[in-house]
């Protein structure tokens, strides 16, 4: 696989990433305007934001078991293609929802789509990442990190388009965003491999086991050094979660209006985009993946700290403190993690693990949200300081396992 510039990405890890900055720029086309769609347009009450945020949230992060357990049976192609037609669908229903009812039918809708995109196309690039690790000697980290990168390099083009497009009201920005998706539902069912279905017992075209959920469930509930970096990473999310329900909130407050909501946003995925991949090389130099996840959880502590210190201060400043401190954070702990998962748990229920690892968290997202939309509802600093307390709390359950078994050296890769 590319011996002679093995530096070079193999086409369908190259796919895969590219389909990863389509998704985002349809999916930030939209999101973080929702917010002020549901408190302004609709008139709804905080905690009823904080809640529907959270169901698209569980829908989403908490249904990933489904799309990994499916991609394990499948093979990525189909639920991929599955979850693009349904993000067309969901966002077209948004974009003419006015009910309570049927905004959250929409939001559950959009949700369940990434529930099934996400996971098929995170389960692939972390396989093809051991891969290329294996056959190349580069840490996986540097293909995580690149798939980061593309995802982020999205994230900052669509809150851009979103905020041109609502000037023709949020409809247009809905409407937008399903067309993009469109174009990657296309672009899939040509361009994405696939592979036969495997039976329990048999080997697809692939050569891996199929495992029946119900016995790759049972591992998966026994293994504890998983559960607990499942758990950890749910406090970076819900966390993470606070860009789309505290930060627009703290611009109002603080300015007014939310005007800069995208720019901010263009902010932190500027920083993605420029300083994923040399802070994953300087970090898998330097740091165990363990040891990344809990400096990445100690920047996301500091980003609602310092923001909650900043709040007499006024202005933007909280709001940009916030914004790079978490984004810094993030880059830490989200390519870390994803590297860790498969020597966690192997290769025969990769999909089924990495959809848990969203499940989890979208549990603790759900529980959490309504309470954070209440508490940011008081003002002042005391919210921010509780919410520094989630990240904190993470840190006692990265699991100290570095890994769930001692594999083969792979040259140039560091020793964790």
């Amino acid at each position: 696989m590319n011996a002679a510039d093995p530096s070079r990405l193999p086409p369908l890890p190259r796919l895969l990433i590219s389909s990863q900055f389509a998704f985002n720029v349809g999916f930030f086309a939209v999101l973080p305007y929702l917010a002020e769609h549901l408190s302004g347009a609709l008139g709804l009450a905080g905690w009823l934001v904080g809640l529907v945020l959270g169901l698209r949230t569980f829908s989403q992060q908490g249904l990933f078991v489904v799309g990994g357990a499916l991609t394990d049976r499948y093979g990525a192609r189909p639920v991929v293609l599955a979850g693009c037609v349904l993000r067309v669908a969901g966002f077209g229903w948004l974009g003419f929802a006015g009910a309570t009812w049927s905004v959250i039918g929409a939001v559950l809708l959009v949700g369940f789509a990434a529930a099934l995109f996400s996971p098929a196309v995170e389960t692939e690039i972390a396989r093809q990442a051991v891969r290329h690790e294996e056959e190349t000697g580069l840490p996986r980290t540097r293909m995580l990190a690149r798939f980061s990168a593309g995802g982020q390099a999205g994230a900052l083009i669509g809150p851009v388009l979103g905020a041109l497009l609502l000037y023709g009201g949020f409809r247009a920005a809905c409407l937008t965003g399903a067309a993009v998706f469109a174009v990657v539902t296309a672009a899939h069912w040509r361009l994405l491999p696939g592979r036969p279905p495997a039976g329990p017992g048999e080997r697809g075209q692939d050569g891996r086991e199929h495992v029946p959920v119900r016995d790759g469930v049972r591992l998966l509930l026994r293994n504890r050094a998983f559960l607990g970096l499942c758990l950890a990473y749910s406090t970076y999310l819900l966390a993470y979660n606070q860009l789309y329900l505290a930060l627009p909130g703290e611009l109002q407050r603080a300015t007014g209006s939310q005007a800069a909501l995208g720019w901010l946003f263009a902010l932190s995925s500027v920083l993605v985009v420029a300083g994923q991949v040399p802070l994953s090389r300087w970090a898998a130099e330097r740091l165990s993946w363990r040891g990344s996840v809990l400096g990445g959880l100690l920047l996301i502590a500091a980003s609602f700290a310092v923001a909650g210190a900043l709040l007499e201060a006024g202005g933007l400043w909280p709001s940009l403190a916030f914004v790079v401190l978490l984004t810094l954070g993030q880059m830490l702990v989200v390519p870390a993690t994803r590297a860790w998962v498969p020597d966690l748990v192997g290769d025969r229920s990769l999909g089924l693990f990495t959809g848990a690892l969203s499940s989890v968290s979208g549990l603790v997202v759900l529980a959490g949200s309504a309470p954070a939309g209440a508490l940011l509802e008081a003002g002042g600093a005391l919210p921010w300081l509780v919410l520094a307390a989630v990240p904190l709390a993470g840190l006692a359950l990265v699991p100290r396992t570095a890994r769930a078994a001692a594999p083969a050296a792979v040259p140039g890769a560091p020793v964790r």
